[in-house]
This record gives structure tokens, sequence and C-alpha cells, in this order.
């Protein structure tokens, strides 16, 4: 049976029934404590009630802060997940007990963040951290009757992979301009064209991987949670061995982000450059070279070499770590004019 009692100017509803803890909650009117209490007696009733007390008095800030305590610290992407999170916190779902947050408030948000120019990927990876909170507050933290509200919703598709390679000339201008940056990015640029390295593999770096004479860097913990040894090229021991070693035993003293930075103004002066050169020659400027790149983009370069000097899907996947061939076949993008060769 259900009681109400006015506290404070808000409207206390109560429910007593046996085989049953004792469950309450609070609402601005009767007749929203009424209907509340209608339809969790009549869940009693046909035996699928289960208690919404935790998440009811659990703000989405304050299970942000447990998520990223237990779950997200143990993540690789630890760094930029933080980042999200932090901006979550910022937004006003934040203070919402999360039995409150609907599909609606989140769909709100999307159309929002698309309104605002956000990219769709980054509003998936946003919605995302927001869906496995729910999924580990419902399995794990004891609210089993919360409802994900991100399910509820279109979320924004995965984009397609990128397909960007490097443009005849462009990899002279590149490395030009990467000479002209002083530190480790001439040779970190080499390196990612050579080994087809994710970013964080090549930050992570230690001389403790390296083996020149074996020609191969042992990656003992990837992004895909395996080790992996990476063969080298002789070009790329080359590299390597014009690297100066660090007291700290890294390759590099450079984070994840300190090298996209870095790329970004290497792009910057290469184009400048280059601009320069075609006003002296008083040639018109190609407007796609150094633009629309990204450091992704020399992996993916990377491994459409590969394919091209005649290595199969199974040797490619071994040097660069993808697990399926299905993604493997986002990075070929093998040029038609160069088959065209092989045809003749």
């Amino acid at each position: 049976m259900a009681y109400f009692r006015k506290r404070s100017g808000a409207w206390e509803a109560t429910i007593n029934k046996k085989g049953f803890s004792r469950t309450s909650r609070t609402f601005d009117t009767k007749a929203e404590a009424e209907a509340w209490a209608a339809v969790v007696e009549s869940e009693m009733a046909r035996g699928i009630f289960v208690s919404r007390q935790e998440s009811e008095k659990t703000t989405l800030s304050e299970a942000l802060d447990r998520y990223e305590k237990e779950i997200s610290s143990s993540k690789k992407g630890y760094n930029q997940e933080r980042k999200r999170i932090s901006l979550w916190k910022r937004h006003p779902l934040a203070i919402r007990f999360l039995a409150s947050i609907r599909g609606a408030d989140l769909a709100q948000y999307r159309d929002e963040k698309i309104a605002e120019g956000y990219a769709a990927n980054t509003i998936r990876l946003n919605l995302a951290i927001i869906s496995h909170l729910f999924e580990i507050a419902r399995k794990e933290w004891g609210m089993e009757g919360l409802a994900n509200p991100v399910k509820s919703i279109r979320v924004p598709p995965p984009p397609k992979g990128r397909d960007r390679r490097l443009l005849p000339g462009e990899e002279k201008i590149l490395t030009e301009a990467c000479d002209t940056y002083k530190g480790d990015m001439p040779h970190i640029v080499r390196l990612a064209l050579e080994t087809g390295m994710r970013r964080g593999e090549i930050a992570s770096m230690t001389w403790e991987m390296v083996n020149t004479k074996q020609r191969t860097i042992t990656l003992p913990d990837t992004k895909n949670g395996e080790k992996r040894i990476v063969p080298l090229s002789r070009e790329a021991v080359r590299i390597l061995s014009a690297v100066p070693r660090r007291i700290d035993g890294n390759v590099w003293g450079m984070t994840q982000d300190a090298i996209t930075r870095a790329f970004l103004l290497i792009l910057k002066r290469g184009r400048e450059t280059y601009e320069k050169d075609c006003k002296e020659r008083r040639s018109k400027p190609d407007s796609k070279l150094l633009t629309g790149i990204t450091f992704h983009d020399l992996r993916h370069e990377a491994t459409s070499r590969f394919f091209e000097k005649g290595l199969n899907p199974m040797e490619v996947s071994t040097i660069t770590g993808h697990k399926t061939l299905q993604m493997l076949k986002r990075y070929p993008h093998l040029r038609a004019e160069d088959l065209a060769e092989k045809l003749k």
C-alpha cells in the first residue's frame, strides 16, 4: 500500500508491500507521486518490479566519478576518456539522477552537438561512455532496474575508413618540413612511414624494445591488448640508429599529444614553404598538398605500401597488428594506376 506525505514543499510516496523492501521517492506534486506509486505497485503485483532506489539517488556526475575510478582508469585510452568524462560532468544532465535520464534527453544532446558542428564520431564516442556507464551500473552496481537510455536513440554511425594517401611529391615536402623542426619529429615521421606503427606505439617506445641486429621492435602491450613484434626495414634501422640515446631509456621525448601538435605545425610549415616556392616559380600550388592529412594517415600509407611490395594480408596484419581481414580492407586502397602497370 502506498502512503503520501508532504515534506518541505515536496511530496514523498512510500510503498510497503509484503515480500518487497520499503520503497520511497520524492516528487514536486502529489499527482506525480501517485502516478509513480501506481506504476510500482502494478510491477510488484505482476512480479516484475526491480528496485530503482540506488539509481534514483545517484546523480550522473557521481556515477561518472565512480566509472572513471573503477572502469576508465584501467583503459588504454584513459587520458582521452578522462577528458570526455570531464565534459559530461559540466553538462546540465550531470546533476540529474540516473533513473531520470531518458532517451529524449540524450537525443537532444545528440542534436545539439550536431548543430554545434561536432563530428559524428565525437558524438558517438561521448554517448558510448554514457551507454557503458549505464550497463555497468545495471550489471555491477546493484541498479538492475535501470534502463540504458542510449539504446533507445539513433547514435551517429562510425565514420568510414579514411583513404587519404600521400600525393605525388607530398612525402618530399613533408619530410623536408620535418627537418626544419628540431627534435624527434623528423625520425618519428619517417619511422611511421616505414613501419605503420600507431602514434601511441611510437610514443611509448623504449630502447629495450628495439633490436637492430634482428631488425625488430617488440611491442609488449598494443591497442589490441596483445604483444606484437614489428619487423624493421633497413631504412627503419637506419632511422633508429640516427636517434640520440636518452638517459631515461625512452626512444623519444614526446607524448602522443605532443606528436600531434608538432605534426600539425610541420604541415603548416610545409604548406607555407611549398606555396612560397610556387610563387617564386610562378606556378599554381596544388590545393590538396599537405591538407586534410593526419598523423594516422601515415599508418594508412605505410600499410598500403606493404601491399604494393607484394606482401599478402596475413603478412601485413602481422606487421600492423590489425585483428581481422575486414579491418585490413580499409587500408590498402591501392592506386589504380599502379595496378594497371601490373596488368601489362
